[in-house]
């Protein structure tokens, strides 16, 4: 049986089973290197600046025991072969956003993100008290991989156009720039969508080779700089509202860490998730201002384009639904996002509004 069949037939419980096949952990014992790679081009910047942070943050934190050494895209392996370079053995970790790897298995989808899914805060708590780094471990187990979330861009931009959009037809024959199943989706409205690494965006973009591009959001598509090509941006979108980043260890290097190296591990991606989002969400306003102030025309899709997506993305996320486990973690996504989502709307919902009112 391949592994596509295996996976379609396998429920996420049935996993646990292979742990209990790994060797007890031996117990590292001195000074070790670990090599992480990436999918992100040297100084992209946020999805960089995550991966070293949370590489140095392990370093730090283990006294040096562990030295982690970060490899960018390019620099060991390409961008999208960090996942298979860790399985392997070839590199011990990778950083990098987990629906690049929807080829593998498209579960992975919803450790970064998928179309009308999550908020940052609405990820979080589904990771931690929802069930979903249970489900994350259990489906790196296939794999032999020990992941966890290790970064957040929050909500990204809808990206950037040589036209605007008016209505979904205008995406029929649109050469975009979209990852994950969002790409998808936009394949279904007609686009002719390609998924190439961030670091090669701006010339694909500035060459024609694409017609429009999404990335993450005002800081980082500044700092890529896009609107030396087009002037064109939606800074809202429907298929990335809250990017989870992964840091995933191949599992025998994993399990041969002691307990507390382990810990650690753990703890540093917990807290790069929130630094990475905090730095993205405190540099994102400005930079919008910037881009404004540069003449970049700031656009949002009209509801026709807004229901086309919604349709689209009930489409693309059915049609994995014969997998049990896409099957499960959807159900779970979606059970806490109505959870978190309504007390949310209540509370912090209102008094933002009302705050936004009252302080003018």
């Amino acid at each position: 049986m391949d592994r596509r069949s295996f996976l379609r037939t396998s429920a996420l419980g049935g996993s646990a089973a292979a742990a209990s096949t790994l060797a007890a952990p031996a117990y590292a014992q001195g000074n070790r290197t670990l090599t992480m790679v990436t999918t992100w081009g040297r100084g992209l910047a946020g999805v960089h600046d995550a991966a070293q942070h949370v590489a140095d943050s392990i370093t730090s934190m283990t006294d040096g025991a562990l030295t982690v050494d970060v490899k960018a895209a390019g620099e060991l392996v390409g961008a999208f072969e960090v996942f298979d370079a860790v399985t392997s053995g070839q590199a011990d970790m990778y950083h990098g956003a987990d629906y690049y790897f929807v080829g593998q298995h498209p579960a992975y989808a919803f450790f970064t993100t998928v179309p009308f899914g999550m908020t940052a805060q609405e990820t979080l708590n589904w990771y931690y008290f929802g069930g979903g780094m249970e489900a994350h471990d259990q489906l790196g187990e296939i794999f032999g991989l020990k992941s966890f979330l290790a970064g957040n861009t929050g909500a990204q931009a809808g990206g950037w156009f040589r036209k605007e959009i008016t209505s979904p037809e205008d995406f029929n024959g649109l050469k975009f720039r979209m990852p994950g199943l969002g790409g998808e989706v936009l394949g279904k409205l007609g686009a002719s969508v390609q998924n190439i690494p961030g670091a090669e965006v701006y010339q694909a973009l500035s060459s024609g080779a694409l017609d429009g591009t999404e990335w993450i959001g005002p800081w980082a598509d500044e700092k890529a700089g896009f609107q030396e090509i087009t002037k064109i941006y939606y800074p809202a979108g429907f298929h990335e509202p809250g990017a989870a980043l992964s840091l995933a260890t191949n599992r025998e290097v994993f399990d041969s860490l002691t307990p507390s190296q382990q810990a650690i591990i753990k703890t540093a991606a917990l807290e790069s998730h929130q630094w990475s989002l905090a730095q993205f969400l405190s540099n994102n306003g400005a930079a919008l201002q910037r881009l404004q102030s540069a003449g970049v025309q700031i656009n949002e899709f009209p509801d026709p384009v807004w229901d086309a997506f919604g349709r689209a993305s009930k489409e693309v996320l059915d049609g994995y639904m014969d997998d049990d486990i896409f099957s499960e973690i959807r159900t779970s996504t979606n059970e806490s996002m109505r959870a978190s989502s309504s007390w949310i709307q209540r509370s912090e919902g209102l008094y933002r509004e009302q705050r936004d009112r009252v302080l003018g």
